[in-house]
């Protein structure tokens, strides 16, 4: 016998798909409800395990922090008497390896400065006494040059002592003085 009618009508198909969204509808609030009740009991049991755990975790804390100083303790102890020193001592080895040996004192003529520190001082002398001598120069043309500047060349006076020299009017013509 098969579970599906063949010749069913239109009508109870329109029944049939009412009723199912009547129970979707009444479903739909009732998993809401059921979601908020299983957050919320989530919550109280979190709640619980966590009032429950941690008076438990805080003596385990505490245990294992009285076991663990005593043995830090000791260790400390045995740094201290036992690697400290050899420690210590390879590394005063180390730097009495490393550190460069020291030259001689300079007695008499090796005091005296080398040769090259001579030849460095006497190069740096002679630039600074180039550009002094440069300087010197610059400034001297610069004051001739100023010099010319400001005073009237021998032309230009014989030109304005002249009575004679051409005058031009405001409109643009060269008049003589006698016109």
């Amino acid at each position: 016998m098969s579970l599906i009618k063949t010749n069913s009508t239109t009508d109870e198909t329109a029944t049939i798909g009412a009723r199912a969204k009547d129970a979707a509808a009444q479903a739909v609030p009732i998993g809401k409800r059921a979601g908020t009740a299983a957050v919320l009991g989530v919550r109280q049991g979190a709640v619980g395990a966590k009032e429950w755990a941690a008076p438990r975790v805080q003596v385990a804390v505490r245990g294992a922090r009285e076991w663990t100083a005593p043995r830090l303790e000791d260790a400390a102890d045995a740094v201290t008497t036992a690697v400290a020193p050899k420690v210590s001592s390879t590394l005063r080895s180390t730097a009495s390896y490393v550190r460069p040996p020291t030259p001689p004192a300079k007695t008499g003529a090796r005091r005296l400065p080398d040769w090259r520190w001579a030849v460095g001082l006497g190069a740096v002398l002679a630039a600074a006494g180039t550009a002094a001598v440069a300087m010197r120069r610059r400034y001297a043309r610069a004051t001739a040059d100023a010099k010319d500047a400001t005073e009237p060349d021998a032309t230009e006076q014989a030109a304005a002592d002249d009575p004679a020299a051409e005058a031009s009017s405001v409109n643009g013509r060269v008049t003589t003085p006698g016109n």
